[in-house]
C-alpha cells in the first residue's frame, strides 16, 4: 500500500503532461486523424468537435513533439495598428533577423484591439510559423493555449498591460524617458510644462506619464492635472489637445508629448495660435522617428530603440522555439535616451 499511493499520485500529476494524441482522440470520442486535423488547422472539422478536441489539448497541457520540423519558414508580426511609420521600424527589425535566418514575415493587425481575433489564432494554427512576435497586442487564455498546443513561441513587444512572468516580453524603458524629456524641460528653467500621454489602458503610456510626475516632484514642482491631457498617440490627437492646453490664458510654456506623432500635431496647433517653437514653446516627443530630424524645428525627444527592440523580440522568438518545452519567461527591457535638438529652450521671461 505504501508503493501504491505515490505510484498512483505520480501518475495523475503527470497525466496532463504525457497524454498522447491517440488518448485525447479516445476522450473526445473521436479519430486520432480528426484531432490530428485540429492540429494542423484543417477547415473540415466541424466547429463542435474542433472545440471539443481543443479544450481536451488545453485541459492535458499538449504540445507538439518535434514542432521545429514542421514548422513553415515564417514569423508572424501582429501590430495593434499599422498606420505609422513606428510600425515601419519594427518591420524593418523583425525582418532584419528574419532574412539572417531565411525567414519571411507575414503582418498582421488587430484593429486596434489589445488582442486579435479568433479567427487570427486558427490561420496562425494552420501557418504553423517560427515564432510570433505581439506588438502592443496580447493573447487571451483560450489564444495562449493554442499556440502552446502547437508549440508556437510568441513573445510580446512593447506589452499593452502587464503581460504575466509567463510571457516573455520585450520592452523599452518608459519611465526613465519621460523622467529625463521631462527633467530637460526643468533644467532649462520651465516650470508649467505640460502632458498629452498616449492611451491610459497602455501600460507605456502610463509609465511615461509617471515619469513625468516624478520629474516635476523631485524638482519641488507642482503636478498641475489642468495641464495633463489624454490622447491616442495619433498626430490629430496632439492637435485637438495641443489647441486646448495652448489656448488657456495660463498656458504651459512646454510640453512633454507622449510620442513624436502628438508632438507634430502640437506644431500644427502653436501655428495656428501664432506660437514659435521654440521661442514661445518647447517641445519634446517620444520614439524617435525619422520624421523628427526632418521637421521644422527639429525635435527634441525620446530615442526609444524600436529596431533594435523589434530584432530582440525576433530572435527571443527564435531562441523559444528552439527548445522542447521552451524556457522560463523572459523579460528584455532596452534604454531609452533624450536626444536634443532645436524644439527646446529657455522660456521667455
Amino acid at each position: 500500500m505504501k508503493t501504491e499511493g505515490p505510484r498512483a499520485g505520480t501518475q495523475a500529476a503527470r497525466a496532463p503532461q504525457t497524454a498522447t494524441l491517440a488518448e485525447i482522440a479516445r476522450e473526445a470520442g473521436v479519430s486520432a486523424p480528426t484531432v490530428s486535423k485540429v492540429l494542423n488547422g484543417r477547415a473540415d472539422v466541424a466547429p463542435s468537435t474542433r472545440a471539443r478536441v481543443e479544450e481536451l489539448l488545453r485541459t492535458h497541457g499538449y504540445r507538439r513533439r518535434r514542432a521545429e520540423a514542421t514548422r513553415s519558414p515564417l514569423i508572424d508580426v501582429v501590430f495593434h495598428e499599422l498606420e505609422s511609420a513606428w510600425a515601419m521600424e519594427v518591420i524593418r527589425g523583425v525582418e532584419t533577423v528574419a532574412r539572417e535566418v531565411g525567414l519571411s514575415v507575414v503582418l498582421s493587425e488587430s484593429a486596434g484591439r489589445l488582442t486579435p481575433g479568433r479567427t487570427w489564432a486558427d490561420q496562425v494554427a494552420a501557418r504553423r510559423p517560427h515564432g510570433v512576435v505581439l506588438v502592443l497586442s496580447g493573447l487571451d487564455a483560450s489564444q495562449r493555449a493554442l499556440l502552446t498546443s502547437r508549440s508556437i513561441p510568441f513573445v510580446v513587444m512593447d506589452p499593452a498591460g502587464d503581460p504575466g512572468d509567463d510571457v516573455p516580453s520585450v520592452g523599452a524603458t518608459n519611465w526613465q524617458g519621460g523622467l529625463a524629456a521631462t527633467r530637460h524641460l526643468i533644467e532649462l528653467g520651465h516650470e508649467r510644462i505640460g502632458a498629452i500621454s498616449g492611451p491610459s489602458r497602455m501600460m507605456c503610456s502610463r509609465a511615461r506619464v509617471d515619469g513625468y510626475r516624478a520629474a516635476l516632484e523631485t524638482a519641488g514642482l507642482p503636478v498641475d492635472p489642468a495641464l495633463i491631457r489624454t490622447g491616442d498617440f495619433h498626430h490629430e490627437a496632439g492637435h485637438r489637445l495641443g489647441l486646448d492646453l495652448l489656448g488657456r490664458s495660463d498656458r504651459p510654456t512646454a510640453v512633454f508629448a507622449g510620442n513624436d506623432l502628438q508632438a507634430l500635431g502640437l506644431y500644427e496647433a502653436a501655428r495656428e495660435l501664432g506660437l514659435r517653437v521654440p521661442e514661445d514653446l518647447s517641445v519634446v516627443g517620444f520614439d524617435d522617428l525619422p520624421v523628427a530630424r526632418w521637421v521644422g524645428p527639429p525635435l527634441t525627444t525620446v530615442r526609444q530603440p524600436l529596431m533594435e527592440m523589434a530584432e530582440a523580440a525576433t530572435r527571443l522568438v527564435l531562441d523559444l522555439g528552439r527548445e522542447e518545452p521552451a524556457s522560463s519567461a523572459t523579460r528584455v527591457e532596452l534604454a531609452t535616451s533624450l536626444v536634443e535638438r532645436s524644439s527646446t529652450a529657455p522660456p521667455r521671461r
